[in-house]
């Protein structure tokens, strides 16, 4: 699928560090076993948890919803999201994680029920300057990535048409997941690769909830993604990964 190279290294959206991290995986993305193994694991889970309110959307406004997937690496929820019947844009600055996007996708082609799915590196500051809008946006295990998350929020609320959805998943910030998806994920089961996240840039629930509100958003939704023995199932537990729904209202 084709791609456009837009690198916008000035934006909010985008650490230069980070992009180099996952630029380094993009060959074993797609690996089940490999360095994104939890990403596969939990990837049905928080997709069919985003799908569900975006059910509801179509009964709104009908037809096909275009949704953004944005930080969306090598495609992992992107194609999840185009099996369901939508029409995906996946956006990534990681200029290799999108190659390795494309790739997959040209030797694995969606069903023909599945909705459009095309990919583009780049930022979100590039889609706004275009003038770009979504009925929806899915932001998963991303902002804790950025350099700015409010800002992030704000521009993903600019990219969004007026009554449309933005999922937001991350980590919280407690000694809970400093220990559990820190210290034990990366250092102990070496579950990730080490120096995929750093604790002081998880956010608290309460915290991203006021950071919407700042920027326009209200949020609607909000629940645990917990790993239970041999599958990750949605719960109350917000201890340590998390998933939201906003609405630009």
């Amino acid at each position: 699928m084709p791609g456009t190279t837009m690198p916008d290294h000035a934006a909010s959206s985008v650490s230069d560090r980070e992009i180099a991290h996952f630029d380094q995986l993009a060959a074993t993305w797609w690996d089940p076993k490999g360095p994104m193994k939890p990403l596969h694991d939990m990837n049905p889970m928080r997709t069919e948890w985003v799908n569900a309110h975006l059910r509801r959307l179509v009964g709104l406004r009908g037809g096909r919803l275009s949704l953004l997937d944005i930080g969306c690496g090598a495609g992992l929820a992107s194609e999840a999201y185009a099996r369901m019947g939508h029409d995906v844009l996946g956006l990534d600055a990681s200029p290799e994680g999108i190659r390795a996007a494309q790739a997959h996708l040209a030797e694995h082609p969606l069903p023909d029920n599945s909705g459009p799915l095309t990919y583009r590196n780049g930022s979100a500051e590039a889609l706004v300057r275009e003038g770009q809008s979504f009925d929806a946006i899915s932001a998963l295990e991303v902002i804790e990535h950025v350099n700015d998350p409010q800002e992030f929020l704000g521009l993903l609320r600019s990219l969004t048409r007026p009554g449309g959805l933005i999922a937001v998943s991350t980590l919280n910030r407690t000694l809970l997941s400093l220990a559990v998806a820190k210290i034990g994920a990366e250092y102990i089961a070496r579950l990730l690769p080490v120096g995929t996240h750093d604790w002081q840039k998880f956010i608290k629930p309460d915290e991203l909830h006021k950071m919407g509100r700042a920027v326009g958003l209200r949020m609607i939704d909000v629940a645990g993604m917990s790993y239970r023995p041999m599958h990750w199932r949605i719960t109350r537990d917000t201890s340590i990964n998390y998933i939201t729904m906003f609405v630009r209202d």
